[in-house]
């Protein structure tokens, strides 16, 4: 009988499937991505585009007033304000508070049609 040792999940380690090598790319590339700091916005300003965007449901893009550990910013929440309460709005299935927002602007979301594979 020969002495054979199953490596058990330690056979897998260097193993990725494609989808899991595609994420890591893309968080890669994310990463390596530095957003500009945009101009900060004045609250009657932000007040205004917030209450355009909720009226006449638009999509906006949110640059918050957060920074990573380089000071880099962070990607800009873009969808349609879902709801809102005393403290912030609902946008993209996250709550950002008010005092979090450094810049808002209207923007449009390219149609899937219009879409490069």
């Amino acid at each position: 009988m020969s002495s054979y040792q199953d490596r058990k999940l330690l056979k897998w380690n260097g193993f990725y499937l494609s989808e899991h090598t595609r994420q890591l790319a893309v968080s890669k590339a994310k990463k390596v991505h530095i957003w500009p700091a945009k101009i900060a916005m004045d609250k009657r300003r932000i007040d205004q585009i917030l209450y355009e965007a909720q009226l006449k449901d638009r999509w906006i893009a949110i640059q918050k007033e957060e920074v990573d550990e380089e000071g880099h910013y962070f990607p800009d929440i873009i969808g349609k304000i879902q709801g809102y309460d005393e403290l912030g709005i609902y946008l993209a299935n996250q709550k950002v508070d008010y005092d979090e927002i450094r810049n808002v602007a209207f923007t449009t979301v390219p149609k899937w049609s219009e879409l490069e594979e």
